[in-house]
């Protein structure tokens, strides 16, 4: 980065599509801030519209779990990790952000501080959930934190950690009254219809772990309920090996596959039967009622099962402090289990809307706590940190 006097030299890393979303907001209030700002490293499609210079592109870090498919793309990873740290020493930044991905920022930070390179990182690990040994890098590593949720600053700070609540973005790109009338006739839904949102993840593994999965719940659930719309909101890159386990199943009435769009999906549905991960706070930002589902390979799910903190793993739930929403995992998230726990919400809607009423009302609460002026609030502890 060629540097421009009175400008902020600024390198990002976002590792995956919620980091993309993330950094886009924080470059937002960078650009507002500086206006002449120059920021580069890896990022995606939304960093790129706010003049991110992408030497990588975000997705080639999107890995999941501990398993083989993670092990097989280790090597490239750190190739790149090596790459861009050569490049940020030989043009040093004022600051650098690491974008959640703490397996790769948070190395990656360390490097960068003991050249005396200002570090943030955006997004608190969930140590106060699992893998909590990442404390001590974080204490380490770090200048500054920038949390999206309201209680991790004083817990961090307790633990000699300067952080600040900037809100969540998604609060603001999520409106606290969704237009579900609307989203469906853009999807070309039944305005009465029965509809069942699937959203098996965003990553390749997530996919084969879960989609045969959650499309043999919907043809449970069509069986015993009757005519369901089901729609599937695919990550663009991952449409076609959606679409190719959809052609190896048995098939599924009235399923439609969509690029992209889970907003509008998730506007549109009774219920979302969803893989546990920041797609659970979208759809507890559009009042869903939903049923969280994870599955990985053994060997992943008995390393993470040793360091979990919690008895909750979406993020509904911990926020909540409750099983607000049901939790299947593992082998508990079979096809049967998974319709149970749909025709459940389903029964709900139909018999008992005060329950209803009353989850959407907790999702309304936590989208007013959420929403926040993000990209002021990040730039500017940015800046306090830099003494800007």
């Amino acid at each position: 980065m060629t540097a421009i006097p009175g400008t902020l030299r600024a390198a990002l890393v976002a590792g995956e599509d919620s980091g993309d979303i993330l950094g886009a907001a924080l470059l937002e209030g960078l650009r507002h801030r500086w206006p002449t700002v120059q920021a580069a490293g890896i990022g995606g499609p939304r960093m790129a519209a706010q003049g991110f210079d992408a030497w990588w592109p975000h997705h080639r870090l999107s890995v999941h779990g501990f398993g083989w498919d993670t092990l097989r793309r280790i090597p490239g990873i750190l190739s790149i990790r090596q790459r861009l740290a050569h490049r940020l020493f030989d043009a040093p930044p004022q600051v650098f952000v690491g974008i959640d991905a703490p397996d790769f920022n948070l190395h990656l930070e360390e490097r960068l501080r003991q050249r005396g390179i200002r570090t943030v990182h955006y997004v608190c690990p969930s140590v106060w959930a699992w893998r909590a040994e990442r404390l001590p890098r974080l204490q380490r590593y770090a200048d500054l934190m920038l949390c999206v949720f309201p209680f991790e600053p004083a817990w961090l700070a307790e633990r000699g950690i300067r952080a600040s609540f900037v809100g969540h973005p998604l609060a603001a790109a999520i409106p606290a009254t969704p237009d579900r009338a609307g989203a469906r006739l853009r999807l070309g839904l039944p305005p009465e219809s029965t509809v069942l949102a699937v959203l098996p993840g965003s990553r390749e593994s997530e996919i084969r772990h879960l989609a045969p999965r959650f499309l043999a719940c919907a043809r449970i659930v069509q069986q015993a309920w009757g005519p369901v719309h089901v729609i599937l909101p695919a990550v663009p890159q991952l449409e076609p090996q959606i679409r190719r386990i959809a052609s190896q199943e048995p098939p599924v009435p009235h399923l439609t596959i969509v690029s992209g769009q889970s907003h509008a999906v998730l506007a549109a549905c009774d219920v979302a039967l969803v893989a546990s991960g920041t797609a659970t706070l979208e759809a507890a930002l559009f009042q869903c009622p939903m049923v969280i589902a994870y599955a990985m390979s053994p060997l992943s799910w008995r390393i993470m099962q040793g360091k979990r903190l919690q008895p909750w793993v979406g993020l509904p739930n911990i926020l909540s402090g409750e099983f607000v929403v049901p939790e299947l995992l593992q082998e508990q998230a079979t096809p049967q289990a998974l319709a149970k726990a749909v025709l459940a919400w389903l029964d709900a809607h139909a018999c008992s809307p005060d329950q209803i009423t009353r989850l959407r009302q907790g999702f309304r609460a936590l989208h007013a706590t959420l929403l926040q002026d993000t990209p002021t609030l990040a730039s500017q502890a940015i800046a306090e940190m830099l003494g800007a």
